[in-house]
């Protein structure tokens, strides 16, 4: 695999440990590195690769409490009592060394995923102790984000694009984590790593899902492995990678690990549930866990001497590992008395233990050295992300064919439904009625039909949130590709809607009249779509994400002024009719149809006596004067708006994501 991957990783020219550990004394200019910048250089045919650097991780007491809430009814009755603060990791010591596979096991909720999460940077500022984690003896002075950019984290959900290629997929990846590296030389990582991971058979195939069909699970397993490999990551952190899949995949998924581990000299942790005999032997040491406390740190054959130690004989039957779950607490309770027999990698070369005011100090420090290393391409950045998000957008949309063939259906027969029933209407009393009813209806349905795209949000939030918190690409980059993509989708949607409901009613004959209720139909669209992206950001699941939305387009049609005029409303509810999204442009779209037909008479009494003009309509809806462009204006406000509060509850989320 020397094809694959370089030897040495550099930035800007340096070497990576240079760059990664870097303190005051670095030379002034130098580049600190983002997730967006950390790269391999371009694929070498160096045959050397045994010569990558090595890198060691050491966790010294290493410990993790989470401060539970107390719920409503404690608040009531324990007013004066908080709850019990859990102590999930009690002072975790280990090493890692490069080129070995380190198995992190124990029971349930002992704390496997949470050790997994924090050595990977997935944990609040708050929560992360700098002075706990090492990588070649140096501490992880600068938050948990100097982490997430060094080690590659593979969670237990695989969280992809169902619609994309493995290749799709992969290339996609890189062209988000590699962007200095040209097109060719993206392509041809991927494909030397598609064949290091097994891949390249089913390489055009979609990734799929439970509902669309795709490759198998122990595939999709390590198609995850490669998207959080492709930047090359010196450490590898899997959080059961192994579960879910039959034994002849996890073995696979081992076997995998293992030769990228002595390949590549990486340093791979992973948690897994009573590997089998056959995934033992790929396995370099054992952290054993019970109650957030190690039991043991160092090989099988140790852990063998430890239990015949404490008088216990391994049934034939069972392995080493499986007799230990057995006799976990007594394990526990006499692992002080073990601790004097080591393994001889397990505690040694730890750094030396830093005051808490010499951590806050070089942590200050580091801080000052990341704000004076800004990048300077920052505008180029963003603009490729923009462009590679807008071309995975255009791939998902044309082959999701529910969503593209329900929303043009929906316009299609939404607009010759409604036209058939409103088929040339008169210009009397009784039809500026049926107008009215129909521009209504015509809300009613355009704000609704964009609730379709709810699940497809939803599935898409996780993706974006793993690939967000991992610097793949910001949140504001992944607005505006969804807003620069789907302007022009709803634009043909808002035309194939409008086209047979304007001129089979028999509307305003005007050409310009029919170019901005146009206009309008597609601005209508566009609120709505920004509203439901809006609550999919709030919303936990589907069945919410629905409910929260028919609540909203419910009270925004009901203090619309269709139904209660505006004078009638209650003063405590007056504010929700003008954050109605149904008053604005139904108000326009009344002006629109009657501005130019001020002085035209819809209703006559005998002796030629014209009781209903079209400035008389108007004025029954308060619009006295041409709003029209107001309103426009108000609807693009509230367009953004939505898109607006979106991105920043993204962007809150993907900061404390742990995915």
């Amino acid at each position: 695999m020397a094809a694959c991957f370089h030897p040495k990783r550099t930035i800007n020219g340096e070497d990576d440990s240079v760059i990664l550990f870097s303190t005051s004394s670095s030379p002034q200019g130098s580049t600190s590195p983002s997730s967006s910048s950390y790269h391999s250089p371009p694929p070498s045919l160096s045959s050397h690769h045994h010569s990558r650097t090595s890198h060691k991780l050491t966790v010294r007491n290493l410990s993790y409490t989470i401060h539970l809430k107390g719920s409503i009814p404690d608040s009531f009755f324990h007013l004066a009592q908080k709850p019990k603060p859990v102590e999930v990791l009690k002072s975790v010591s280990f090493v890692a060394r490069s080129s070995e596979i380190v198995a992190i096991l124990g029971p349930s909720g002992t704390g496997k995923s949470s050790l997994l999460r924090i050595i990977s940077g997935r944990v609040n500022d708050k929560d992360f102790d700098p002075c706990s984690i090492s990588i070649d003896d140096h501490l992880m002075m600068r938050s948990p984000d100097q982490l997430r950019k060094i080690c590659g984290f593979v969670a237990q959900e695989d969280n992809l694009l169902p619609l994309l290629t493995v290749r799709e997929t992969l290339i996609f990846s890189a062209k988000f984590r590699l962007k200095e590296m040209s097109s060719k030389e993206k392509e041809e990582r991927v494909e030397c790593l598609m064949q290091e991971l097994g891949l390249l058979h089913v390489a055009d195939s979609f990734v799929g899902d439970e509902e669309n069909r795709g490759i198998s699970g122990g595939e999709r397993k390590r198609v995850s492995i490669g998207v959080d490999m492709i930047h090359d990551p010196p450490i590898l952190l899997l959080d059961e990678p192994t579960s879910g899949l039959d034994s002849s995949s996890a073995l696979q998924v081992i076997e995998l690990l293992a030769s990228m581990a002595k390949a590549r000299g990486r340093t791979v942790l992973l948690s897994i549930h009573q590997p089998s005999y056959r995934i033992l032997r790929y396995i370099s040491k054992f952290l054993l866990l019970s109650r957030g406390s190690v039991v043991h740190n160092g090989s099988l054959e140790l852990l063998e001497e430890n239990i015949q130690r404490l008088g216990f004989q391994i049934p034939t039957q069972l392995n080493a590992l499986e007799f230990a779950m057995e006799i976990m607490p007594a394990l526990e309770a006499s692992t002080p008395k073990l601790a004097v027999v080591k393994d001889k990698d397990s505690y040694e070369s730890y750094p030396q233990v830093w005051s808490d005011e010499e951590c806050n100090r070089i942590q200050q420090r580091d801080h000052d050295d990341d704000d004076e290393r800004m990048g300077n391409f920052w505008f180029f950045s963003n603009l490729l992300e923009i462009m590679f998000l807008c071309s995975r957008f255009w791939k998902i949309i044309y082959r999701t064919k529910q969503l593209f063939l329900a929303r043009t259906m929906q316009a299609i027969v939404g607009g010759l439904g409604l036209a058939s029933v409103y088929v040339k209407v008169r210009k009397d009393e009784e039809g500026v009625a049926e107008r009215l009813g129909l521009f209504a209806f015509s809300l009613s349905f355009l704000l609704s039909s964009t609730v379709e795209a709810l699940p497809i949000y939803l599935q898409e939030r996780r993706v974006l949130m793993k690939e967000a918190s991992r610097g793949a690409y910001k949140i504001s980059s992944y607005m505006i590709a969804n807003t620069i993509v789907f302007m022009p989708f709803l634009f043909a949607v808002s035309i194939l809607f409008a086209v047979p409901v304007y001129w089979i009613v028999g509307l305003n004959p005007s050409i310009s009249a029919f170019a901005f209720f146009t206009f309008v139909v597609w601005l209508i669209i566009l609120m709505a779509s920004s509203l439901v992206l809006f609550l999919s950001a709030i919303s936990p699941d589907f069945i919410s994400g629905n409910s929260l939305i028919c609540t909203v387009l419910g009270s925004f049609f009901l203090f619309s002024g269709y139904f209660i005029p505006k004078d009638n409303i209650p003063k405590y509810w007056l504010f929700m009719y003008y954050v109605s999204l149904y008053r604005y442009p139904l108000d326009t779209l009344l002006t629109n149809e009657y501005w130019s037909l001020r002085n035209e008479c819809f209703s006559w009494r005998l002796g030629n006596m014209c009781i209903l003009s079209g400035n008389d309509v108007l004025k029954s809806r308060g619009l006295e004067k041409d709003t029209r462009w107001i309103n426009v204006g108000i609807m693009f406000g509230f367009f953004l708006f939505y898109r607006v509060l979106c991105w920043i509850i993204l962007a809150r989320k993907a900061s404390t994501t742990t995915i």
